[in-house]
């Protein structure tokens, strides 16, 4: 007998879970079913990503709904698209055996005509980013007078996202005897403060430490100087051949910059930020889950929600500005059981953040050595040998062409062959890390580093050009990056900073690639429309071309304290106060050697309500 039969779930659904692969409940789902399917208690379920929560709130809902009655009985809501969508298919999958369960996912980037009319038809189960719910509520489509369970997943994620008022808003329209159920990965003070007002003496359930990491998860840290932070990144990733991971950055404009570098550098590598449209996030996201992405590189705010299995690794580039955030970020890997690694790379100035986030989870780090360039060549070598060894032929397609293939090795011995296969990623690397210096940081350089990089990625020898192609055209910048690449036939280290606009854009050449690109684009043309390349006036104009003091860019300030009170010893924010993507001003450290700060337009936003508002037209 499955275990989840003696936790009081019902046949039907035990085997429609166990077809999933659910073999035995996790640690939350063991302790809260029981407690929740009796359906008396308000609960707060405290337990990091990862751990079954979703199973966990989900079973015992589709226990308790009464499926002969065909108005909204159940409400869940979550902080982005992407658990939305995620939680909604969890439980239709669990529901699958069960006649009449009507469950509509709710969110915004889509069309809400479609899911209003999913709501007319009827439905028993919602679930709901806040932003997309309370316009819903407000045409007054949907009737919350009857609902008997609510269910707040990852609350301090959409309590960090500006979303409290929405919650209070919506929870306003829904009975008080009505039963609140609580998950959350940790528990400040805002949380704590819903729980307070909406429940009445809850059942709380604490898997582990507040606060603390997966136990599944290392944790490393690795010590280097600013200026040799990206190929620091880049060294740890070439010593991990198989990663699959996410890189965490704390503005948009550095999440955009790495994964274009990553991208010229043969990685393959985008990003997800805010400024991204829905559908353009979808692709980043699609790529990614289908794994033709290694490495999604990320902000923690349009990070939130994302689930994606098997993730090996999570890497701060930057360390995030609240402690707390740090929880969120190392959860994305070593889910359902599974080990991970967290790794930060840092400088000597920032070892004191370590030692607070240790205290945090309840977890030490291990301090790591960046590896030197032998090290990194040997560990592809073998990567590459494993990966030979167990590949799958496909004995049916390739007999066909294995008598040409034995003639063209007909002069080579057995080890001849293996040393020519072995040396086609071998000596790629081996002239790459070719007298590869030592990048770990020593003590001594503590007081030296002044956070400015020395990779530069463009200055005056190169030159600026329009292109009339744009985000509305479906690019990202990786994308626009392999258009331009494609048709002129030149490579990506040719191709400089790349300034994405809706109908158009700006990317800069090395100066000697200027007429190549310009004949690969004569005869071009997209769905119809022709492709012009033009020198930009702008540029010309202004000045802006790199090294020829362009515009500046600056809008106030480096790390000054002074933020939210779960910042680092108790400020951790940046001049003009509050968390970084809520407020905008200060600087920040760009990987490719200049000192660079984010355009206030990108950051400035005043209250954490207004940050709010604006994260909610993308949720």
């Amino acid at each position: 007998m499955n275990p989840f039969n003696e936790l009081g779930i019902r046949s039907d659904i035990v085997n429609a879970i166990t077809e999933l692969g659910f073999e035995k409940p996790t640690p939350i789902q063991e302790s809260a079913i029981p407690l929740l399917l009796s359906g008396s208690n308000d609960f707060v379920g405290l337990a990091q990503t990862g751990t079954g929560k979703t199973a966990a709130f989900g079973l015992p809902l589709l226990e308790l709904i009464d499926y002969s009655k065909n108005y909204p009985q159940a409400l869940i809501l979550c902080p982005t698209r992407e658990l939305c969508l995620q939680i909604s298919s969890d439980v239709k999958n669990y529901a699958k055996n069960l006649p009449n369960v009507n469950v509509v996912a709710v969110y915004g980037g889509a069309a809400i005509v479609n899911q209003l009319k999913e709501i007319k038809r009827g439905v028993q189960i919602v679930v709901a980013t806040p932003g997309r719910m309370l316009d819903i509520i407000n045409r007054k489509a949907i009737d919350f007078t009857q609902v008997r369970y609510v269910v707040l997943d990852e609350a301090d994620e959409m309590l960090n996202m500006g979303f409290q008022d929405d919650i209070n808003d919506i929870l306003s329209t829904t009975p008080d005897e009505k039963k609140t159920w609580l998950f959350s990965a940790t528990m400040p003070r805002e949380v704590r403060e819903i729980a307070k007002k909406y429940m009445t003496d809850p059942k709380e359930l604490t898997m582990g430490k507040q606060n603390t990491g997966n136990v599944n998860i290392e944790h490393e840290f690795y010590t280097v100087k600013a200026r040799d932070k990206y190929a620091a990144f880049k060294r740890i990733v070439d010593f991990n051949p198989e990663i699959f991971g996410i890189v965490f950055c704390r503005t948009k404009i550095e999440t955009q910059e790495i994964a274009e570098s990553l991208v010229k550098d043969g990685y393959n590598a985008d990003s997800l930020h805010g400024d991204l449209s829905q559908q353009q996030r979808d692709k980043v996201m699609k790529r990614y889950r289908d794994r033709s992405l290694q490495l999604l590189i990320a902000t923690d705010v349009a990070a939130r929600g994302i689930d994606v299995n098997d993730v090996t690794h999570v890497i701060n580039y930057s360390l995030p500005d609240e402690i707390e955030n740090y929880t969120h970020r190392s959860g994305r890997t070593g889910r359902a059981g599974k080990t991970g690694i967290s790794i930060c790379i840092i400088n000597a100035k920032e070892t004191h953040k370590i030692r607070q986030i240790e205290k945090v989870i309840g977890k030490q780090f291990t301090k790591a050595e960046i590896p030197s360039g032998f090290d990194v060549v040997e560990k592809q070598l073998f990567g590459l040998v494993h990966k030979v060894h167990n590949v799958e032929v496909n004995e049916k397609q390739i007999d066909q062409y294995i008598p040409r293939i034995m003639d063209e090795f007909a002069d080579m011995s057995k080890e001849d062959i293996i040393k020519r296969f072995a040396s086609l990623e071998f000596n790629r690397f081996l002239d790459y890390y070719k007298n590869a210096p030592d990048l770990n940081a020593t003590a001594d350089d503590r007081g030296r580093d002044n956070d400015r990089g020395s990779r530069n990625v463009g200055n005056s020898a190169y030159t600026r050009l329009f292109i009339n192609l744009g985000s509305v055209d479906d690019f990202t910048r990786g994308d626009l990056l392999g258009y331009i690449c494609n048709n002129s036939g030149i490579s990506g280290r040719n191709v400089g900073k790349i300034d994405m606009k809706g109908v158009f854009s700006f990317f800069e050449v090395e100066n000697e690639q200027v007429d190549k690109v310009m004949t690969g684009f004569k005869a071009v043309d997209f769905h119809g429309r022709e492709v012009k390349i033009e020198v930009s006036g702008e540029a010309a104009s202004s000045g802006e071309r790199r090294g020829g003091g362009g515009r500046s860019e600056r809008s106030g300030g480096g790390y000054q304290g002074g933020g939210r009170s779960g910042g680092y010893g108790g400020g951790g924010g940046y001049k003009g106060g509050g968390n970084r993507e809520r407020s905008g001003g200060g600087g920040f450290r760009d990987f490719s050697g200049k000192s660079r700060e984010e355009r206030s337009g990108n950051t400035s936003g005043g209250s954490s309500r207004n940050g709010g508002e604006r994260r909610r037209r993308s949720s």
